[in-house]
């Protein structure tokens, strides 16, 4: 099956492409279970690209036919145990130390960019949380009503995108660089209703060469798992890698 599609740039990440959980949202969304999601190259935004989808399977080309992505059943054994939930008043104390309020980062990204509004971007700003370890970071997370379906729940490619910054800021918090979101596998257990106070919690996992692995995870104010990915971000190498 063969369709049509194009991303507004209100869903950019990095400002000249789509936002990188956004984009394997669009094709993880389409398999069932846990999903894995590759880009292989940027994602342009405001451009008619085409979605193919075979079973299970999803690519997205470029008009030309050029490839941009793939997606399909993702492997559960990926996705490691996330940490337990903290408390909401941890998370939103957390996420007050995100490195973008003090400093340039991402300021227009659809998930932690600080310069969008409420209801235009999801600012998922997270930070390092205080008695964890170094780079597990969390922040609290309330889904904007202006994104939900006609059932008042989340769509799959908004919780991969808000699953996906929090990743890179584990490194970062670290000391590391960014880096781009290369492949993403996600699974979706129980998707948020608008206005529902979330937590996001990321960690990282491990790093080599200019490979930066994280895990990201979302929490329902209760401790309720709703959805975990692993993620694997291309980088530059730290100079401790490199050393």
């Amino acid at each position: 099956m063969r369709t049509s599609l194009s991303v507004p740039a209100q869903f950019r990440g990095p400002p000249n492409s789509v936002n990188g959980g956004y984009a394997c949202g669009l094709m993880g969304k389409l398999s069932d279970g846990p999903s894995r999601a590759v880009l292989r190259a940027p994602m342009p935004l405001d451009t008619p690209m085409t979605l193919i989808q075979d079973g299970h399977n999803v690519r997205i080309e470029s008009e030309a036919g050029e490839l941009i992505g793939e997606a399909g059943p993702g492997d559960r054994a990926t996705l490691v145990q996330a940490p337990p939930a903290p408390t909401m008043e941890a998370a939103r104390a957390a996420g007050g130390t995100f490195p973008g309020l003090t400093r340039l980062f991402h300021p227009i990204c659809f998930c932690c960019g600080d310069r969008l509004d409420e209801g235009h971007g999801l600012r998922v700003f997270t930070g390092q949380l205080d008695g964890a370890a170094a780079g597990v970071v969390a922040g609290a997370w309330t889904p904007n009503a202006v994104f939900a379906d006609a059932r008042g729940l989340i769509p799959d490619e908004v919780i991969w995108a808000a699953l996906d910054c929090p990743g890179s800021v584990s490194w970062v918090v670290m000391g590391g660089g960014g880096g781009l979101l290369g492949t993403m596998t996600c699974e979706v257990l129980r998707r948020p209703r608008a206005n529902e106070p979330c937590i996001v919690v990321a960690w990282p996992l491990e790093e080599s060469g200019r490979k930066r692995l994280s895990g990201t995870a979302l929490y329902a104010a209760d401790g309720e798992l709703l959805a975990r990915s692993h993620q694997i971000w291309i980088g530059r190498a730290s100079a401790a890698a490199a050393a």
